[in-house]
């Protein structure tokens, strides 16, 4: 894995780093294949229980596309300058929303286009009081990729989602928890130990229950009532099976704190 992302598993918490802080975290292909195999790593590993995606420096958690290498390649002439979209930001958007595992964004800076596809891909979001967010890609005449077409009007409604991708600006920290996009803001200086507490809790936890989660919000997005009733019963079913929901039920009888064991 390039060191322009930086992975660690400790204790079941996964940290992933984006770390191109002189380049204010911009997206060039070495970064996207890293970040691609560190999230797909993470997704996929039973020995982490929670994803926490962070970046390094104060200025930005990813700027999106590092226009300077894609200058490049469009002045080649490549045919396949647009494929990173299936090839990279696809597969990692993929990654973190079906991870069986919560995932936590730490945006300390800027989280522009797929930077802001990113964050909005986690499922708690803790950001900066210095940190902004823009969709960015009528800027560079392009439309919204890494997902932002689908997460950002589930979070802040279609009207105020075509608002910001038709007229990109910076929404700062305050606006962007008014409109839901930030679950917490903190001072930029505490960012990584509340992000860090609040992965850790949820490593702590129970895993399949945040599992079960996961999957029900997403899927009663795009089905029926009675059909997200239908999965509803599916997935407390399966929670109902885990070990964590027995242990759960012994703690509270004997008003014990359950240790978890994500499974």
């Amino acid at each position: 894995m390039a060191d322009t992302v930086l992975y660690e598993v400790s204790d079941g918490l996964a940290t992933i780093t984006l770390n191109r802080p002189e380049a204010m975290n911009a997206l060039n292909i070495a970064t996207k294949v890293a970040l691609r195999e560190a999230v797909e790593s993470a997704a996929a590993d039973d020995a982490v229980r929670a994803v926490l995606l962070t970046a390094a420096g104060e200025r930005a958690f990813c700027v999106g596309q590092d226009l300077k290498e894609h200058i490049g390649l469009l002045a080649e002439g490549s045919g396949k300058v647009m494929s990173t979209v299936k090839e990279h930001y696809n597969p990692v958007v993929r990654a973190l929303t079906e991870a069986p595992k919560p995932v936590v964004a730490a945006v300390n800076g800027v989280a522009a286009g797929a930077g802001f596809g990113f964050a909005l891909a986690a499922d708690y979001r803790v950001v900066a009081d210095t940190a902004s967010f823009n969709t960015s890609f009528v800027g560079v005449a392009l439309t919204a990729d890494s997902g932002v077409s689908w997460t950002l009007p589930r979070v802040i409604g279609p009207g105020r989602a075509a608002d910001l991708l038709l007229f990109p600006r910076n929404v700062k920290a305050q606006e962007a928890y008014e409109l839901g996009i930030a679950n917490r803001v903190v001072p930029a200086e505490e960012l990584r130990a509340e992000a860090e507490k609040v992965a850790r809790a949820l490593a702590a936890g129970p895993t399949v229950a945040y599992a079960a989660i996961k999957e029900a919000v997403a899927y009663g997005l795009s089905h029926s009532l009675t059909e997200t009733l239908d999965k509803e019963d599916e997935l407390q079913t399966r929670a109902g099976a885990s070990q964590d929901h027995a242990i759960a039920v012994q703690a509270f009888v004997k008003k014990e704190k359950p240790t978890y064991l994500g499974r």
